[in-house]
Formats: structure tokens, C-alpha cells, sequence
């Protein structure tokens, strides 16, 4: 099935659906929210499109890194668009730098619908009254202060037989910026739909960061850490 599928496409990698891609690189097919498009700018160069919404004809990518630098390395983009293009070798940090953006806009717009709870202390006291929803440590956090609430959060969340995503990728400096407080090395979100948006960010990214290179790729929980 997998291979009459990868088999149903086009020249542009556009399945004959007409709701799949392919990506230009691995030859396997998704849907389009599960991959990366890039678009050709009037000027001839290669831009993410992270949003699908660029006007023009578009090459598809699985969502990781080594794929977006495999694409740029073996001239993926211009033998997909049968034309020159320009891309910028550096494509694969630009990709990974947009989507950790999204993540901090999300965040700032969560904290500012008021679902950011911000310090150890304060986020310690919402694990116990089972309000967090999504767990978020600076990258630079210690690992004993982290480790105690990841541990809490973990066992407060498989009691209620949840998931218990845990952020971590973001500096405290982004967080901080994002929170609008000095120095934020742990905060937590509770339930919402702007939380469930900063969720998908981050959680784009660690896939971004970690998938194997092949669209498909399940990993249920991809931002939750041991403790």
C-alpha cells in the first residue's frame, strides 16, 4: 500500500489526491501539515513556508534537519523545481531558527491569555492542585530542580491517564523575553487552546530536531523527558 501510494504523484510532489506530498528528498508521501514546504520567491531563491500559504510552485520536505540539509547538499530544490535556484547553505539553522520563533509567539501569547505560572515555587504549588498542563524548563535549568518536578508532574499526569509534555529546548533568555519577567528558568501552562498552540510549536520543533528523516515518523510524546 506504502509503495502504490509513494507512487501516486507528480512531478512536483503533489499526490494525485490532491491532500498528499511528497517529500522531494526521501520519495515518501504525507500530509501536507506533516511536512515542510518551501516556496520560490520572485527573486529565484529558496524560503520556508511554514504556514503553506507562499503563492508559486513548492517543494516538500519531511520536517528534520537532516532532510532540509540533504535537500540543500544534493541540489534537491532546483531538480524538484527543474529550474535554478538559489539556497542559502545555511537553510537547515534558518528552518530550525523560525520554528523555535513560533514557539516563544506562542508562549508570549499564552502568558498574556493569562495560562503561564511562572517560578519553581509557583509552579510546584499548580502541579499540586493538578492544574499544569504542559511543563517548561529553561535548556539551562538544574538538573535536581528540574528533575523533582518533572518526576511530580509525570506521576500526577499517568494517575490521570494524560500525557505529561515536558518543554525544555527553549533558553531561559527566550522564556523570559516570551513571560515578560527577568530570569524564568521553570514556568508551566495550564489547560487551554492557547496552550495546546505552544504545544504544537514546541513540539514541532523536537521533531524538527529528531526525526529520523522519513514523514510518518510517530512519536507521541516528543517533549516528554525522563526525570
Amino acid at each position: 500500500m506504502a509503495a502504490k501510494r509513494q507512487r501516486q504523484v507528480d512531478e512536483h510532489g503533489l499526490a494525485e489526491t490532491g491532500s498528499e506530498r511528497t517529500c522531494a528528498v526521501t520519495r515518501a508521501v504525507d500530509a501536507p501539515d506533516r511536512l515542510l514546504r518551501f516556496a520560490l520567491a520572485p527573486d529565484g531563491s529558496i524560503v520556508p513556508d511554514l504556514d503553506r500559504s507562499l503563492p508559486g510552485r513548492g517543494v516538500w520536505l519531511t520536517p528534520s534537519r537532516e532532510t532540509v540539509a540533504k535537500a540543500v547538499s544534493t541540489r534537491a530544490f532546483a531538480r524538484s523545481l527543474k529550474q535554478p535556484v538559489t539556497v542559502a547553505a545555511d537553510l537547515a539553522d534558518r528552518v530550525e531558527a523560525l520554528l523555535l520563533r513560533r514557539t516563544s509567539e506562542a508562549l508570549s501569547l499564552a502568558n498574556k491569555a493569562g495560562r503561564v505560572i511562572a517560578g519553581f515555587q509557583q509552579v510546584d504549588a499548580a502541579l499540586e492542585k493538578g492544574a499544569v498542563a504542559v511543563l517548561l524548563h529553561g535548556a539551562e535549568a538544574a538538573a535536581d530542580g528540574r528533575g523533582k518536578l518533572d518526576r511530580k508532574f509525570s506521576a500526577i499526569q499517568r494517575d490521570k491517564g494524560a500525557r505529561a509534555p515536558i518543554v525544555a529546548h527553549l533558553g531561559i533568555e527566550e522564556i523570559s523575553l516570551a513571560i515578560g519577567r527577568p530570569s524564568v528558568v521553570h514556568a508551566a501552562l495550564i489547560p487551554g487552546g492557547l496552550t495546546e498552540r505552544f504545544l504544537r510549536a514546541a513540539e514541532r520543533v523536537e521533531r524538527y530536531r529528531s526525526a529520523p528523516g522519513a514523514p510518518g515518523h510517530d512519536n507521541p510524546e516528543p517533549n516528554r523527558t525522563a526525570g
